[in-house]
């Protein structure tokens, strides 16, 4: 949670309310669940930690002053870390998609290119799983899991192809409106 609230911060500063508006966004249907107190929770440990700083910004007649949080070059550093992280696989998509979304948003970086970074190492763990699986000395109850793991790794992939075709297309549709 915390390195996808800073990669929404890379774009602008910006007030929890407005980040979690940002998330929930993103995450469509999914966003629906998230906790809203989450999103002020992980910004004071990120203030804390010193990747990002806050100050109170002036509100408007009808509303109170708000907490408005920038990233530091510490957090713009962690950022760009995790983004170039191929740990796979991660035990939510949401993260992976939200990634996406923040380096698209920010322009970050290329969402394409965070999908075949992804693609290659699923890739290299498929192949070794089905070493694995392939061994003959592999009992079959272990092969069992083995076989688990490979269902998975090829879901994934196909997963990482469905997020490369809309990438893709956005990106194209992206630039037709620009040219």
């Amino acid at each position: 949670m915390q390195d996808v609230v800073l990669a929404m911060l890379a774009k602008e500063p910006a007030y929890g309310y407005e980040l979690r508006s940002r998330m929930r966004g993103a995450l469509g249907p999914l966003g629906e669940a998230m906790n809203d107190g989450q999103i002020y929770v992980t910004l004071t440990r990120l203030a804390r930690a010193g990747l990002v700083t806050s100050q109170l910004a002036d509100g408007l007649p009808d509303r109170p002053a708000r907490r408005v949080y920038a990233l530091t070059p510490a957090g713009q550093q962690r950022v760009a870390a995790w983004l170039t992280e191929v740990s796979w696989p991660k035990l939510d998509l949401a993260e992976f998609h939200l990634k996406l979304v923040a380096a698209a948003a920010a322009r970050l970086a290329d969402p394409v290119t965070l999908v075949d970074a992804q693609r290659r190492e699923v890739l290299r763990r498929l192949r070794d799983a089905q070493r694995a699986a392939l061994a003959r000395s592999v009992d079959p109850v272990a092969g069992l899991l083995l076989e688990g793991v490979v269902l998975r790794l090829r879901a994934d992939l196909e997963w990482l192809e469905a997020c490369e075709r809309m990438w893709t297309a956005r990106d194209r549709t992206e630039r037709k409106a620009g040219a």
